[in-house]
Order: structure tokens, then C-alpha cells, then sequence
């Protein structure tokens, strides 16, 4: 029987498509916008908060205040659910605040009196993504199509690994502005393995919130903001707005040294998405760009502030 897919998660609607398995995908989430044909395909999930008319502290403030009064940040569109008659809901445990979450998956099954089978993706590592590509593939039939993505993927990891490494940097990668919060999970991994020395998160954990103290101690010698869900020129809003004329930002080594980079975080980093692998090659080209000159990255993934 052929399967009925719905997505609760942006990462892993791209990884249907990947394999080619989006005839079977009958609902997403707002935040599935690529491929671009992922958006028209019938919506199960949105968001209560309006991210784009809101700034970075609005965004957190109101995802705080959702939080605390045990409310959730998620709605279900419970016709479409229906419609979609899933048989598989991929959903995620890894942030309650990126994409739906426990409370939807439940309310899910409440809504269908049935409990379709339940595929959860929660990598914390390159690795684990990768890993996640397997498992999905077994999962609904495309383990060859898996198979092949896995060793194109793992290739050009390895060409970024045997890049020789002349100057290893101090790099800290800033995943809010308002307020600071560190990039973790997959991140930090990512950094040391396109050559640089991740400072302040570590491998695996989640992100948290970050004192300028921790900033200005770790003295980074290059500084890559990646805002969660952002683009490169809503990051470069929010740093004119926020950091740009702080002064005591412009204090800090790597501001002096022109050294702050902004990057496409919706795209390559916020999600345990295969396309993070794009993103290892972006900070590649950030953290040692002669030994990267020739690898091609997407238009507009980064920009040096």
C-alpha cells in the first residue's frame, strides 16, 4: 500500500523530496518552503506567533510568555489532518520551540482516533543526520535512493576534512541576538570540522542563553550570526538594528577585524536538515577561504557584515 505522509518537520519534508517520495507527502508545515513545491501541498501545521512582523526580542518574548502559561506555539489544521489520513507522521523531539512537538503529535492522534506510525527524527550531530537519511529511506521504501544520498553526503564531508588547515580561528557562532543565545546541537561540530575552534557551546547540547560576558572572555577571532529560522537579510536587519552602533560590541576583536559574517540559518543551520552539509561547506569558505576558493556554495547563504 502506498504510504500517506505528513511532515511535521521542514528538514524532513526536504528529505522526502530528496528521495522521491513526495507523491506520498500529503501535509506539511508553514516553515516547509523548499523545495518550493513543498509549499503547496495542504498545511497541517502553523505557527501562532508571526515571526515576520515581529523583532528578535518580540519573538523571544513571546515564545517565552507561550511557554511559562503551558501553551502551545503550534496549531493543527484539523481538516487537512483528516484529509491527509497519514499513515506516517514524522515528527521531531530535538526543540519544542523550531517545530512542532509532542503536544501536536498528540493532539494528532486524539484528532485521526487512530495512531498512524510515528517516525521521530532528533539528531544532535552530523552524523546523526546522516543516520536519519538510513532510517527514513528504510522506512518508506527508498533505501537505495538513501543509500546513494548517504555517499554523496559523506564525499563531501571528507573533502572539507582533508582541506589542510593552515590557521585554525576561534569562532563563535550566535544563534539569537535578543538576547544572545549559542548555537548547539550540530553546530559546534560543524565549526571545528570546517577548521575553526568552536568557543562557548559544545558538540550535542542544546543551545542556551549566552552573557555578552561569555562573548567578550571567549574573544572570538570571527563571529558568524545565524538567528534560528533566518535568512541572511533578516540577519542583517536585526544586526543593524540590535549590534551594529552597540558599543559594547564594538569592543570585541573580531568587530574591530571586520570579521562577522552573517549566514542563511533557515536554509543550512537551524534545521537537522542534509542540508546542513551545505552549511559545513559555507563555513568552509568562511573560516578558511583560500583552501575554499573552489567549492560552490548557494547565492546568498552568507555575507560578511
Amino acid at each position: 500500500m502506498k504510504n500517506r505522509i505528513v511532515s511535521f518537520l521542514p528538514s524532513a519534508t526536504e528529505l522526502i523530496y530528496e528521495l522521491g517520495a513526495q507523491n506520498e507527502l500529503f501535509g506539511v508545515t508553514h516553515e516547509c518552503k523548499y523545495p518550493l513545491d513543498a509549499e503547496k501541498k495542504p498545511q497541517i501545521i502553523s505557527s501562532v506567533i508571526d515571526s515576520e512582523k515581529l523583532s528578535s526580542k518580540e519573538i523571544n518574548d513571546a515564545t517565552c510568555r507561550l511557554l511559562n502559561e503551558g501553551k502551545d506555539i503550534f496549531q493543527i489544521n484539523e481538516k487537512n489532518l483528516i484529509e491527509a489520513n497519514p499513515s506516517i507522521i514524522i515528527s521531531q523531539e530535538t526543540c519544542e520551540v523550531c517545530a512542532a512537538y509532542t503536544n501536536q503529535l498528540n493532539k494528532a492522534v486524539q484528532i485521526l482516533g487512530r495512531r498512524p506510525e510515528i517516525f521521530s527524527m532528533d539528531p544532535h550531530s552530523m552524523d546523526e543526520i546522516i543516520d536519519s537519511v538510513k532510517q527514513l529511506g528504510q522506512l518508506i521504501d527508498k533505501e537505495n535512493q538513501a543509500d546513494f544520498l548517504i555517499s554523496n553526503l559523506k564525499d563531501r564531508i571528507q573533502k572539507i576534512k582533508k582541506f589542510e588547515k593552515k590557521f585554525s580561528p576561534k569562532v563563535l557562532a550566535i544563534e539569537w541576538l535578543d538576547p544572545f543565545f549559542t548555537a548547539g546541537h550540530w553546530v559546534p561540530e560543524m565549526i571545528d570540522t570546517a577548521g575553526g575552534r568552536n568557543l562557548v557551546s559544545l558538540p550535542g547540547e542544546h543551545s542556551r542563553r549566552m552573557s555578552f560576558d561569555e562573548i567578550k572572555n571567549s574573544d572570538p577571532e570571527k563571529i558568524i550570526l545565524m538567528p534560528c529560522g533566518f535568512d541572511v537579510k533578516r540577519t542583517k536587519i536585526e544586526y543593524k538594528k540590535i549590534l551594529e552602533n552597540n558599543s559594547e560590541w564594538a569592543t570585541l576583536n573580531a568587530v574591530k577585524n571586520d570579521e562577522i559574517y552573517g549566514v542563511d540559518a533557515n536554509s543550512f543551520f537551524s534545521k537537522p536538515s542534509i542540508r546542513t552539509i551545505e552549511g559545513l561547506e559555507i563555513l568552509s569558505k568562511i573560516i578558511n577561504p583560500e583552501e575554499s576558493k573552489e567549492i560552490i556554495v548557494s547565492e546568498n547563504s552568507f555575507e560578511k557584515f
